[in-house]
This record gives structure tokens, sequence and C-alpha cells, in this order.
């Protein structure tokens, strides 16, 4: 995978950086984001790591989690160079209010948008993680031990730790080196998946026993009176979506989850051709074709309904 040169000479003169990822942060926007500040900081680079929303427990495992921040303050100097990670506008990174000297975008994603003075965009790679690795190799700079850990993790998240079909030979070459610079794989695993909090776990009983399925469709939800039975958040439900597909028969998985009253963020998964960006792009969403995501508005009766009906057309 090569960096754009014109990106690496523009990061390369660049002095003060805001590095912004997606409202509801996932582990490859959070992990890409915090090695990315860490690799500019070590060269005397002055960094800036927003996120809007608040990072979840399970993510602050992260090496530097701790530096993120929901407001971005002021820096001296020149206007900071804006990176925009792991999405392609400032309206997902709650930023569209905010004007910056000049950006870069640098995402993995197959939505497209005008925004951005310089843009890497490939949807063929796995994860923004490994755009970032590739990034911070061309800039000369070294992998220690939280640098490779945060990168390993954001790899980790969008493969399913190497389970999807988008793990390839040179993803795997790339964990390796990230090994080799310290990241623990089995430490990183158990972070992940194996320290989930009780009334998260119980969310995820409840989300399960809502499972529905139709012509090869598993449909499952999560609402507002769930959460507020469990005590959780809406950020608690990540990875939900992906059980369902765990079924032999289900080709695709819809995961519901009420933002508020009438108002649904779908989750959307599937296995080999099924392509789910499609069923998102109806919606006003994207993603990659096996996993995307859209909002929808109604019942959870309508909904259900109008997304099993789309889903249905692409089977």
């Amino acid at each position: 995978m090569k960096v754009p040169k014109a990106i690496t000479q523009a990061v390369k003169m660049e002095k003060h950086f805001v590095i912004a990822v997606h409202v509801s942060p996932d582990g490859d926007a959070l992990g890409s984001a915090l090695a990315l500040s860490m690799a500019l900081e070590s060269i005397g680079k002055k960094t800036i790591v927003y996120s809007r929303d608040i990072i979840p427990v399970f993510y602050r495992f992260l090496p530097g989690h701790e530096r993120i921040t929901a407001r971005l303050g002021t820096m001296t100097g020149d206007d900071p160079l804006l990176l925009l990670l792991d999405c392609n506008d400032p309206a997902r990174a709650a930023l569209e209010k905010n004007t910056f000297g000049k950006s870069i975008v640098i995402d993995h994603h197959n939505t497209g948008s005008h925004f951005g003075d310089m843009k890497w965009i490939n949807p063929k790679a796995a994860a923004t993680g490994l755009m970032i690795y590739y990034l911070i190799r061309s800039l000369g700079i070294a992998f220690d031990e939280d640098i490779a850990t945060n990168l390993y993790a954001a790899i980790s998240v969008d493969t399913g730790t190497f389970r999807y079909s988008n793990t390839s030979p040179e993803l795997l070459l790339a964990s390796a080196e990230l090994i080799q610079a310290g990241a623990n794989p089995g430490q990183i695993a158990k972070d992940l998946y194996e320290t989930w909090a009780k009334n998260r776990f119980a969310l995820l009983v409840m989300s399960l026993n809502t499972l529905e399925i139709k012509n090869n469709i598993a449909i499952t939800y999560v609402t507002r009176n769930m959460l507020n039975k469990t005590q959780t958040k809406l950020e608690d439900t990540e990875h939900f979506s992906n059980f369902p597909r765990m079924i032999a028969e289900v080709k695709i998985s819809l995961f519901l989850k009420e933002k508020s009253r009438g108002m649904w963020k779908v989750s959307l998964r599937s296995k080999g051709d099924v392509d789910v960006s499609r069923i998102a792009e109806q919606f006003g969403g994207g993603g990659h074709k096996n996993a995307a995501g859209c909002w929808m508005k109604g019942t959870l009766s309508s909904v259900k309904k109008e997304a099993i009906n789309v889903a249905s057309l692409i089977i």
C-alpha cells in the first residue's frame, strides 16, 4: 500500500494537528488516532485528538486514551492541520461548524464527500489502522509498544481479529511487525472480547431474545427501555450486530438501536458477496460490502418491516 507523497510531505511540513474521529468512535478510529498522535509527538509535533463522544469503557485499555478530548481548545502558532480519520465528512465528526486552515482525510469507507484539501481514501484497506501504519512508516517513525498496541487493536477490530474476508497477507505481515514492536495479541484480544461488564452482557442477552429470522435475514434490536433496565448506554451495543451472523442460514444481520423516540441507528452485517452498503445507501448511510450503517425514522415495527423489505431485494 502506497501513501500519497503529497500527504506524507504535508504532514512532515506541519507542526500542529487536530486528529479527529467520527462520532460514536470504534476501535479502528480510536486506535488509529492515538497511534498517529503518539507518532507525530515523538518527532516534536503538537497534536489534539478530538472525539465529540465519550470513549467507551471497553476501549480504555488503549494506551494514551486519556489524551482524547471533546474540546478543541486553542493551539499556538499557525492554524492546525485537520487530520480526519475513518470518515470523510466533518459532520460525521461533529466538526461542521469548525474551520481549519488545511485538512487531510484518511479513510477506508466507500462513501464519498467533497471535503478535504487532500484525501487518501482506500476502500480496499481492511482498516484505517492499516493506512495509519503505512503513513507512520512513510514518515520514518519507529513503532514503539504503545503505537503498535493501538494499531494492532485498530486492525483487529475491523477484521474481526483476522476472521473476516478482508484479512490479507499484507495485513498479516503488518500485524506481525506490530507484534515485534511490542503489541501483545493475547492481551489485546482479552481486552477487546473478555472484559465485558455484567450489565452489558445482560443487554446482549435481551437483544438476542428479540431475534427474528426471515428469508435468511436476522433482525435484532435494543430500545431505550432496554438500556434503562440494564443501566447501559448506546455505545455498549458495539459488535451486537455480529452475533446473529454466526447462524449458518443468516446472510444479513440487521441490528436496530433506538437513539431517541422514532430515530433508529441501523447496523448491517453480511457474509460473502452480499453487499449491505447498497441497503445503507438507500437510507443515506454507507460503509463496506459486509459492514455498513444508516439512520431510519419510524416506529420499531415500521423500521423493521422497511429494512427487511429492502434487504430482501439484494439477497
